[in-house]
């Protein structure tokens, strides 16, 4: 296996001419909010009433296993970030590790589906908070499932133009969805202050027919693991951070412990303000909060802000999703058609269209939120789970530098936790399974297409290029 740098000829595995080193211009505050910002998102805003509807009052005891677990998996991560400090990703961590085509392969399409899913939760929850914000009395069905392709269409139409995306913008988005679930949580506290709600619900568990409480919480985990997702995400700036080793593992935690923290709190004023049964229905549950603890907030700034935070959730999932289509077919592991780049957009124009297609199928056929967040974590955890393990293979490859290592019972726990919480005993529903394995089957095939292909013609899969597949991951 042969390791290849940016700026490698795509499709041949041959370098090119050196090209010069990314710019170290992120310090640890630049970093923290990148790390934040890619955290915050869809998750929280969309799923909460989700996570009620499966264990009660104690809606924050799912989202801090879910941070437990994304923190345990983050350390394999930050083993694999400072001992490659480049803009990798889990797709190159397993070909470093296995070096099997295949699996590789896998990997990056399932990172590439969990973006689609992603898009396609923050598809919906744009649609059901703009029929809120505008007072359109749409509750579901096709009303949503039309604003939700009409919106997914629009995300199309920006990819296919072309978008170029800056840290600095990425800090603004992360102002804005934070300040939303800031409001939230002064919301919360201000009411818990006044005595108003109750807050005795916040320890209240939605028990099984036997009593117990366990396997609720559990499944619960399963779709708040969803709000934790992003933190991998920064791998990709590791090659633009000064001094990475250093940097990057205090960061990173800071960033998951900060996120954990405002997530806890949400989930605490979120239920404080509103039974667990009323918080579960429908797709809006941070805006029956603000309804609830604020009448006289202004429901439409509030409505904004979640549907503006969403929107940049599902642009850079669908960006992702459509360039590592792009480049898995320049690495000749999909069909070449996918790799086509239109003349004067320069933009992936039949991967853009390919990655919108299964999104448009996944908002019309799935449609429902849990389902689509649900694949989205199932997909990641997966993915996780072969992270985790790769650590622990790649300790016999040695590198010329000092970088963090993990200790050893980590990854393991990591690869334990994240397998189990992807199993059917979980409770997790059987959709998300289909869905799941329709996505992946549809890779599968465009693979046995592509290996027919490459065999007539000659052509041989190259080993991955990070310009191809080391880019981004999903972000929330």
């Amino acid at each position: 296996m042969s390791d290849t740098t940016l700026g490698g000829q795509a499709g041949t595995g041959q370098p090119a001419a050196a090209e010069p080193s990314l710019h170290r211009v992120m310090g640890p505050w630049l970093l923290l909010l990148f790390i934040v910002g890619d955290i915050l998102g869809t998750g929280i805003y969309a799923l909460t009433g989700q996570v009620a509807n499966q264990v009660g009052g104690v809606v924050w005891l799912p989202f801090l296993v879910a941070f437990a677990v994304a923190m345990v998996t983050a350390f394999s991560y930050l083993e694999l970030v400072t001992k490659y400090p480049q803009a990798a990703g889990a797709a190159l961590y397993t070909h470093k590790a296995f070096g099997i085509h295949f699996i590789t392969f896998i990997v990056a399409f399932a990172v590439m589906c969990s973006g689609i899913t992603s898009a396609s939760t923050a598809s919906r929850a744009f649609a059901a908070n703009m029929s809120n914000a505008f007072g359109l009395g749409l509750s579901g069905g096709w009303g949503i499932t039309l604003i939700g392709l009409g919106f997914m269409a629009i995300v199309a139409i920006v990819n296919l133009r072309g978008v170029g995306e800056s840290v600095k913008a990425n800090v603004v988005l992360t102002c804005v969805e934070l300040t939303g679930l800031l409001i939230i949580i002064t919301i919360g506290m201000m009411a818990i202050a006044a005595g108003q709600g109750d807050v005795s619900r916040v320890m209240q568990f939605k028990t099984t027919a036997d009593g117990g409480v366990f396997w609720p919480v559990i499944a619960a985990t399963t779709l708040a693991f969803f709000a934790m997702v992003g933190f991998e995400d920064s791998v990709n700036m590791a090659e633009e951070t000064k001094d990475p080793s250093r940097i990057f593992p205090k960061i990173l935690l800071a960033g998951l412990a900060i996120t954990g923290v405002i997530y806890v709190l949400v989930s605490i004023s979120s239920i404080t303000l509103v039974p667990p049964e009323q918080l579960g229905e429908g797709e809006t549950p941070l805006l029956k909060v603000v309804q609830a603890g604020a009448p006289n907030f202004p429901i439409w700034i509030f409505g904004f802000i979640t549907m503006f935070a969403v929107a940049n959730s599902a642009l850079i999932n669908m960006l992702m999703a459509s360039r590592l289509v792009y480049g898995m077919s320049r690495e000749h592991v999909l069909p070449p058609i996918l790799g086509k780049v239109h003349a004067t957009r320069r933009t992936p124009y039949v991967a853009i269209g390919f990655t919108s297609l299964l999104a448009f199928a996944l908002i019309t056929f799935v449609g429902e939120v849990p389902a689509l967040g649900g694949t989205t974590a199932l997909l990641l955890l997966c993915v996780f789970t072969v992270v985790n393990v790769a650590v622990l293979v790649l300790r016999k490859d040695t590198v010329d530098h000092q970088h963090f290592r993990t200790p050893t019972f980590l990854p393991i726990i990591g690869a334990i936790s994240c397998a189990f919480l992807a199993g059917p005993w979980t409770g997790r529903a059987s959709v998300q399974y289909t869905i799941a394995g329709v996505l992946i089957g549809v890779g599968v095939l465009l693979w046995v297409v592509t290996v027919i292909v490459n065999r007539k013609t000659g052509t041989a899969a190259s080993d991955p290029l990070m310009e191809d597949i080391g880019g981004r991951g999903p972000v929330n």
